[in-house]
């Protein structure tokens, strides 16, 4: 069980909505993103149209400052 102040401080907004990032979700159930994504793309019927949506490049530079992401590119940059 993950504790709760754990996943609310993985939430963003976007958009006004609430939302996780592909590597966190992945993070709390404990697998790699790229198979968290290749389940999605493999049982996307499964999943409500506003599942998920990708980040434009003014939404990934501020989330980039808000995380704070090494100068040396500790994180990947988000595509």
């Amino acid at each position: 069980m993950v504790p709760e102040e754990v996943i609310m401080s993985k939430i963003y907004v976007f958009r006004r909505k609430k939302v996780i990032l592909d590597m966190d979700l992945a993070m709390l159930y404990g697998v790699q993103t790229k198979y968290l994504k290749r389940a999605v793309r493999r049982n996307i019927r499964r999943f409500p149209p506003d599942f998920m949506f990708e980040l434009n490049i003014q939404e990934s530079e501020v989330l980039r400052y808000q995380i704070g992401t090494s100068s040396w590119g500790g994180l990947r940059y988000f595509q």
